[in-house]
């Protein structure tokens, strides 16, 4: 069995910290999975420090989420280890505010020759022909159309 790389030592505080989240249940299950993996892992504790496979039973998780765990507590402290991790991707929006206002402008406007109303392809090769944007998915579209509350073709009922 390899040894273990990261040992899990709390001091009294954060062992009642980490019961309490458990005790309370008012958080994540993941939080609480976490909780649970430090408690278990600590060899100041009651019960001395369980192995990563008698961890894994008993939190009913992998051994690699185990090590993790332990290895971003050690690193980084209790609190990011309960946390989730941040996203390491950023996306540069494809529309600006201005972009936006031209979208919802082009897509009330009457649709191109030989269709009846745009579709989000349509917009989407259009925005591309205007260059407002380099390129750009017919789902960026729709998401924008979406959270400007735009519909498209919807015909009135009143």
């Amino acid at each position: 069995m390899p040894k273990k790389k990261h040992h899990i030592r709390l001091s009294g505080a954060e062992r009642e910290r980490l019961e309490t989240i458990l005790r309370k249940g008012k958080t994540s299950a993941q939080r609480q999975r976490h909780a649970r993996i430090l408690l278990l892992a600590d060899s100041n504790g009651p019960q001395g420090g369980w192995s990563d496979s008698q961890i894994a039973r008993a939190a009913q998780t992998s051994i690699p989420t185990i090590e993790r765990v332990r290895r971003v507590c050690v690193e980084h402290g209790l609190e990011r280890a309960l946390e989730r991790k941040d996203p390491d991707r950023h996306y540069e929006r494809k529309l600006d505010g201005k972009g936006e206002a031209q979208l919802i402008a082009l897509s009330c406007g009457s649709a191109p020759q030989g269709h009846a109303r745009w579709t989000l392809r349509l917009l989407a090769k259009r925005l591309v022909e205007l260059e407002i944007v380099d390129e750009i998915c017919h789902e960026t579209v729709r998401q924008t159309l979406k959270k400007t509350n735009s519909n498209r073709g919807k015909k009135s009922n009143g």
